[in-house]
């Protein structure tokens, strides 16, 4: 088949594929159709077979012509992206035709259609990017920060039948807030409540006002909130608040030893080794995230530098994948979740237009990604993946061939081989920028930083 192409850019990363087919090949794609038709037909009269072309074509003439720029199309299309590698259209959405083609068999046979193409990025401008890398240290406040997480965990959780609320204690309580009428406000009542006193969490802050209630003593607290209070519905509002306590619950807070340690693990013989232990999960944890902030900035920074456009239907599978993911979390399906969100008050339209800012940049990050391994033409060998199975057998305290065992599934090793050569990606780049020290924030700040 006699073609020619011809390529229009679009904006938003789509192109325009202007096809021409040779007369010639227009007139043997009518025939090969005309003598399917032929050998297929079934007309009363006439053998299976033995039909007449020119009652067959003037029996099914727009059909035969359909049939034809069908074949065509797909032929020509085919034969174009079995070559084609720069424009080659998306998965996302089926090529558009601009307009309804015509067969003609006097001419040449051309059409239209508009897609969407992987963007065409070269990542080039690196000046000017800074990364400031925050300064953390593990020492023993937060060691000893996490041994008490430790020993609340495990702590042993009794009755306390006699006697008044104490802070630290485990309260079960019901309240409601009080009208001016004196009635409970619709909506309000909250029945076997839990929650520790002196730790905030509870709707109304009543903390220190529940403080020497006896077990099924009720209170009605008065609470004037600050102007700047935390919670808006709160701030600068004065509540009335009707408690019950129900319960009353004392932490047995075992102590920090040997038998601690062996508690939380068999693995622990002695305090020593969970504070060994807790100390590398931390600086696992510490190096992942800092990895994480580094990269991130690096590539928000890339991409303000390298702009360019998503394409619209690839932004569209990224907002649906989210929404069917939000559906899949709340187990149930996506047009049931679109019920729920307009019962809600809110709309799916809203939510996925909230949602475009964070996907678009998602999106560049990982396109200036992917372009850069194909530009720098990375890869890595079986050797560097070993080493990666002894990297992750240090940090996660396991041995070697247990890695190799998660990894031996195949797409849990294609993950592993593209991080890897993501890494070696990031490795390379960071010398080529400018990396400095930040400011010093403490271990729980880090992972407060987004």
């Amino acid at each position: 088949m006699k073609i020619t192409k011809e390529f229009t850019n679009l904006e938003k990363s789509a192109v325009k594929l202007t096809v021409t087919v040779a007369k010639k090949d227009v007139e043997e794609a009518y025939k090969s159709t005309l003598s399917n038709y032929v050998k297929n037909a079934q007309i009363p009269g006439f053998r299976k077979g033995h039909v007449p072309a020119n009652i067959l074509e003037k029996k099914y003439g727009d059909s035969l012509k359909i049939d034809t720029l069908n074949n065509l199309i797909n032929d020509s299309m085919n034969e174009i992206f079995e070559k084609e590698t720069d424009n080659r259209p998306l998965p996302y959405a089926q090529p558009v035709m601009d307009q309804a083609p015509e067969l003609d068999m006097t001419k040449d046979f051309t059409y239209s259609v508009t897609y969407d193409v992987f963007p065409k990025v070269e990542v080039k401008d690196f000046s000017g990017i800074t990364i400031k890398e925050p300064q953390v240290t593990i020492g023993d406040a937060e060691i000893n920060e996490e041994l008490k997480t430790m020993q609340e965990r495990n702590a042993m959780i009794t009755d306390k039948k006699d006697g008044t609320v104490e802070k630290g204690n485990v309260v079960t309580m019901n309240y409601s807030e009080i009208g001016d009428d004196g009635k409970v406000i619709d909506g309000s009542l909250r029945e076997d409540f839990v929650f520790t006193v002196g730790s905030g969490e509870n709707l109304y802050k009543v903390d220190d006002d529940v403080v020497g209630m006896k077990l099924n003593e009720t209170k009605e607290i008065t609470k004037k909130y600050k102007k700047d209070d935390s919670n808006e519905e709160l701030a600068g509002k004065t509540k009335k608040i009707s408690v019950t306590i129900k319960k009353i619950a004392v932490r047995d807070i075992p102590a920090l030893d040997d038998d601690f340690a062996q508690d939380v693990s068999d693995k622990y013989k002695t305090l020593d080794d969970l504070k060994k232990d807790i100390t590398r999960n931390m600086e696992t944890a510490k190096s992942r995230k800092l990895k994480e902030l580094k990269n991130n900035s690096l590539l928000e920074q890339l991409v303000e530098k390298n702009p360019f456009d998503i394409p619209a239907s690839m932004l569209q599978a990224e907002l649906d994948g989210r929404w069917n993911m939000m559906a899949q979390q709340f187990q149930t399906t996506p047009e049931q979740l679109d019920k729920m969100i307009t019962a809600s008050g809110q709309t799916k339209e809203a939510m996925l237009k909230e949602w475009t800012g964070d996907s678009e940049k998602m999106l560049k990050s990982r396109i200036i990604v992917d372009s850069l391994l194909r530009a720098r033409n990375i890869s890595v060998t079986p050797e560097e993946i070993e080493a990666q199975y002894k990297v992750i057998a240090d940090e996660g305290g396991m041995d070697v061939e247990e890695v190799k065992k998660h990894y031996s599934d195949p797409r849990a090793k294609e993950y592993l081989i593209d991080d890897t050569k993501e890494n070696k990606l990031y490795d390379q780049l960071y010398k080529e920028v400018k990396v400095t020290k930040g400011d010093k924030v403490s271990f729980k700040e880090l992972f407060e930083t987004r």
